[in-house]
């Protein structure tokens, strides 16, 4: 059960505890305070854009989604035949060419996760009909974007390029590998002089984007947030470096559809993805004077560390447990009045299992009235871009009521038989009281995340 006030939880003396008290009074009244403040800030959403291995706008990936479609392919470039992992989920080449979007001069200055980036912050802006002019009005937005893995194949060349002498290596080189620089170009883009701020942790780097941004426009740093992130990391390197960590999929390379299968007994690895989501964030009260479109609202973020391990995470699922619980707590909300958590679930034989494991700690018996789903079956795992599309596609499901379900799902452990994967089909998500969901982004180096997303009512 949840207490939200400070716990003093010392063995101290009669005497100790008369001084420690009044400070966790003072602490009491401080957090009832701040509660006021933000509950006058609330953040909605009124913009989504992306790019993704399941459709290149909002509208096909969704339909893309629901319907139970999937975007990993084989890799068939030869640089990749002797690498144990030769599966992919790929932008679809033949509806995204970028020639028509950018000029080379402009592609040559931009790395492919910021190129991603921009045309789904272009997309999103236009949804939430917020493209301001007015100065004040730009100094109001600010931009929360990130990339969670330099571009390898820019070194790459990069390298190559030196070797032949240092007049080879391109002046863009620096800007198109920093992580910031998708922050960066949409913000000289559009003139944004709020906030301008990038976020790099590993596969949680687009969740805490959009918690950031949540929190710069609840302490009232900004009015509107563009949040999310970009990643664009397949490349044969890349690939080489996960398979030494035996974390991508091999045993699916003639049948790439069947490769991400997250809760699924024969899952082995992650498949590799690439794109960007951007969601427009923003204050209730400003969205409603200008008739901007909502789309949901963000209730609370929770973050945590497992402290424990460069790529694994905790076994007993601890760091999950607590970023869900911090998020919660934020939210101001009890375990029961969630119905939905989007889970990372990457399809790792490790990784989903603990992620269960922290849902049933944190749920107890509620968990087996939870529907709990991946959506990486179909879009594969984007890595930095992971936390940021799954967070757009839990939004959308909070608004129409149906559940994204989990794709290439035939059995499960005994251990998670109790959850509802929402397995190969959409389900239908009934509004008896508000839809609240949550949605878990977990990174190398044991960083967590966890947003609180609803219906707006």
């Amino acid at each position: 059960m949840y207490q939200f006030v400070f716990h003093v939880n010392f063995r101290t003396s009669h005497a100790m505890s008369r001084k420690i008290l009044p400070f966790a009074h003072s602490l009491r009244c401080l957090r009832h305070f701040s509660t006021i403040g933000r509950e006058n800030r609330r953040v909605v959403v009124t913009g989504v854009g992306c790019v993704s291995p399941v459709g290149v706008s909002v509208d096909t990936a969704w339909t893309n989604i629901l319907s139970g479609q999937c975007g990993v392919v084989k890799l068939t470039d030869p640089a990749y035949e002797k690498l144990p992992s030769r599966v992919a989920a790929q932008i679809p080449r033949e509806e995204f060419d970028l020639s028509k979007v950018f000029t080379k001069s402009e592609l040559k200055s931009m790395s492919p996760a910021i190129v991603y980036s921009l045309v789904a912050a272009k997309e999103a802006l236009t949804s939430s009909q917020w493209t301001p002019t007015e100065q004040e009005a730009q100094n109001r937005t600010g931009v929360s974007v990130g990339i969670g893995m330099v571009d390898f194949v820019d070194i790459c060349e990069a390298n190559d390029a030196l070797r032949q002498g240092y007049n080879r290596v391109s002046p863009f080189f620096v800007p198109r590998i920093l992580p910031n620089m998708a922050a960066g170009q949409i913000s000289i883009k559009y003139g944004f002089r709020g906030p301008n701020h990038a976020v790099s942790t590993a596969c949680a780097t687009g969740a805490h984007a959009i918690g950031d941004g949540f929190r710069f426009i609840q302490r009232n740093e900004a009015d509107v947030m563009v949040c999310g992130a970009g990643e664009a990391s397949i490349s044969p390197l890349a690939f080489a470096g996960f398979c030494r960590l035996r974390a991508l999929s091999t045993a699916f390379n003639d049948d790439p559809q069947s490769a991400s299968r997250p809760f699924d007994a024969k899952r082995d690895g992650f498949v590799m993805g690439e794109g960007a989501a951007i969601l427009i964030l923003e204050e209730l009260e400003h969205a409603k004077s200008r008739n901007a479109p909502i789309l949901g609202e963000i209730l609370g973020y929770g973050c945590s560390g497992d402290a424990s391990h460069l790529t694994s995470p905790r076994e007993d699922g601890l760091g999950a447990f607590l970023a869900m619980q911090r998020a919660l707590e934020d939210a101001q909300l009890l375990p029961e009045d969630i119905s939905y958590i989007n889970a990372h679930a990457t399809s790792t034989p490790i990784g989903d299992a603990i992620e269960c494991r922290a849902i049933s700690r944190l749920f107890g018996d509620h968990a087996s009235k939870l529907a709990v789903s991946s959506t990486k079956g179909a879009h594969g795992h984007l890595l930095g871009s992971a936390g940021n599309l799954e967070a757009l596609f839990t939004l959308l499901a909070c608004r129409d009521g149906q559940l994204p379900p989990t794709i290439n799902l035939s059995s499960t452990s005994d251990d998670m038989k109790h959850l509802n994967f929402v397995a190969n089909r959409s389900q239908s998500w009934p509004s008896v009281r508000r839809r609240i969901a949550l949605k878990n982004a977990f990174g190398f180096g044991g960083t967590n995340a966890c947003l609180c997303l609803a219906e707006f009512r």
